[in-house]
């Protein structure tokens, strides 16, 4: 890597970051991934459910130009897994929550720059008959308590939270009142993260509905629009001033999620 690459980034006075499930990178590079990633221009480009490990990829997705690469996957084959790309290398990266079952999973990656904490994190969905919801709620916990040491830091939390947070997240909240990834004790989590001080970014600057992160494959959701805003970008406190833009990139095909991101101006 270049050492021209720092300096030109040192001098940045923007800081574009973006989130994405891509349920299966290796699917999502056959549908042109690559040419998205290079036109995103992002600083750092977070993926969840990447569903592979690193020996898996091509060198394409393993050594982008320009960027750093940092990969967490499953001990469990084509199951979970995240991934951050970042221009600006970190000082150190974390891949553990510290819980045995969480860990194995590949749901985490936490980045430590100069003057930010980048988190990328893949919650657990909870299971659609409610069989994993108390380890869903033991994982936020864990995560909550963690975050709660964080929050006088600047710190950018991403990722697939599997909960629609409020009725306005979701085109259906009456059907879907009891149903997992709306449920009270799932709402009551975000809740909590806000309690902290952390910052739903996109809902901060847009209070208007019909905006969504994922659809079901189903009965054409995602043509109709009957999706669920389960995705965010959360800053903590010490970032609401610099939160410059915060976008859904509803148009980009190839998952039943949509990239997210956030702009800072630092």
């Amino acid at each position: 890597m270049p050492a021209a690459v720092f300096d030109f980034y040192d001098m940045m006075d923007k800081m574009k970051i973006i989130s994405w499930n891509v349920n299966g990178l290796r699917a999502v590079y056959k549908k042109n991934f690559p040419a998205w990633f290079d036109q995103s221009q992002a600083d750092c480009v977070c993926l969840q459910e990447i569903k592979a490990s690193k020996d898996q990829l091509p060198p394409e997705l393993i050594n982008p130009s320009d960027y750093f690469s940092f990969f967490n996957s499953a001990h469990k084959k084509g199951y979970s897994g995240v991934a951050v790309y970042t221009k600006k290398k970190p000082q150190f990266v974390k891949n553990r929550l510290g819980m045995e079952r969480f860990d194995s999973e590949g749901r985490i990656l936490e980045l430590h720059f100069d003057d930010l904490i980048l988190i990328n994190v893949y919650l657990p969905n909870g299971d659609r008959s409610k069989k994993n919801l108390p380890y869903k709620l033991e994982v936020y916990q864990v995560l909550l308590d963690h975050l709660k040491t964080l929050k006088n830091k600047k710190v950018v939390v991403v990722g697939d939270f599997n909960i629609a947070h409020h009725e306005i997240d979701l085109a259906r909240p009456k059907e879907n009142k009891n149903n997992i990834m709306f449920t009270p004790a799932e709402r009551a989590q975000l809740d909590k993260l806000e309690g902290l001080g952390f910052i739903d970014t996109f809902r901060h600057l847009q209070p208007e509905g019909g905006h969504y992160t994922w659809w079901p494959y189903f009965y054409h959701a995602r043509e109709r629009n009957l999706g669920w805003r389960i995705d965010y970008v959360f800053a903590s406190t010490p970032l609401k001033n610099r939160l410059e833009k915060a976008f859904i990139l509803k148009d980009v095909a190839g998952s039943d999620h949509c990239p997210l991101g956030i702009t800072l101006d630092l």
